[in-house]
């Protein structure tokens, strides 16, 4: 975690200085509302990290993969709750079908699936905090990164000293991932903030189905996690509840279009 908010920190300063975009990076960061909200977001942000890596490490990607599945579900809720976003019949179907699912798996293991909810919603209320800033993606998340380096690194001085540092244990190959870190962490989240500026947030809570495909299809291909009935029934549930949702969604967007081509002048 450590690494990858230092890193995420040194590439993106690159990147504005290849961009020449430190003018918009020091007039959001002169907002104390933009500090604030985005030292918020930042706190989300590395809950929602700390808690995947311990479900990686502790063989629980399963669940972890759940809690992205139904992040979409969440934003929706949110952008309901908060935002005052009217839901349509379908959307408040898949939302119904999603508590049902959460409600069987929370029987499948004996307890609420936790990993899956704090995950689900940390990153619901980080890209909630996002959308309400209002500010570029570059200097969001500049910003967000900048406020928890510091503590990154004492965390990475601590561990040096105590030689349980990768960065410094002397394997080229392990350093150069560490520092690759910066980038596979920092692109995603620059997309995720432009998205997060620019549709509606149950709109981009329906876009993030990719990422939890494939962490459930490592966990069950490649770490070889146990799934018994009840659990392949609670997942199920959770992909009708997705797959309603968008057919719902692909449906008012269709409509939309047809009433814009209708009221347009010749």
């Amino acid at each position: 975690m450590a690494n990858r908010v230092v890193w995420s920190l040194a590439f993106l300063l690159v990147l504005i200085v290849m961009t020449r975009t430190w003018a918009k990076v020091l007039r959001a960061a002169r907002s104390t509302r933009n500090v604030l909200l985005l030292g918020l977001a930042a706190v989300f942000l590395s809950l929602n990290w700390g808690t995947y890596v311990w479900s990686v490490i502790t063989n629980q990607v399963v669940e972890a993969s759940l809690g992205y599945f139904i992040n979409p579900l969440v934003s929706v809720a949110l952008g309901v709750v908060l935002l005052r976003e009217r839901l349509r019949v379908g959307q408040w179907v898949a939302v119904g079908v999603a508590v049902l699912a959460v409600g069987v798996l929370t029987v499948s293991y004996g307890r609420p699936p936790w990993i899956s909810i704090v995950l689900a919603v940390s990153f619901g209320i980080y890209g909630l905090i996002k959308k309400q800033v209002g500010v570029g993606s570059v200097e969001s998340l500049t910003i967000e990164t900048a406020v928890l380096s510091p503590v990154a690194l004492v965390v990475m001085v601590i561990m040096a000293q105590r030689g349980e540092s990768g960065l410094t244990s002397g394997d080229p190959g392990l350093t150069f991932l560490l520092i690759l870190l910066g980038v596979v962490t920092a692109l995603p989240l620059l997309a995720f903030g432009g998205a997060a500026n620019r549709i509606p947030l149950s709109t981009l809570g329906l876009l993030q189905y990719l990422t939890p495909v494939i962490q459930f299809l490592l966990a069950i291909a490649v770490f070889h996690e146990a799934m018994n009935l009840s659990r392949w029934i609670g997942f199920l549930l959770v992909w009708v509840s997705l797959v309603i949702m968008s057919v719902d969604g692909l449906r008012s967007s269709r409509s939309r279009t047809t009433a814009l081509e209708v009221i347009e002048p010749d």
